[in-house]
């Protein structure tokens, strides 16, 4: 059974009986910007347990150079 509460969703079940529904509602309930935010959230965490940080993440614009692609 899927519940929300006030701190979250809830799926207690035992992890052999676990269904995909939980995720899909879940997230199907979270707008585009909670889900972005999730995602980096998960990306910063993946790099810091590796020994990185988040600032290493950050696009370095010194190694690229922007010009238009048709000339006047």
């Amino acid at each position: 059974m899927i519940e929300k509460s006030e701190k979250g969703w809830i799926q207690v079940v035992p992890i052999d009986q676990g269904t995909a529904e939980f995720d899909a509602e879940f997230w199907a309930s979270r707008s585009p910007e909670e889900r972005l935010s999730a995602v980096w959230e998960m990306v910063v965490l993946a790099h810091e347990l590796k020994g990185g940080t988040e600032d290493e993440l950050r696009l370095d614009r010194s190694h690229f150079d922007i010009q238009p692609i048709w000339n006047y």
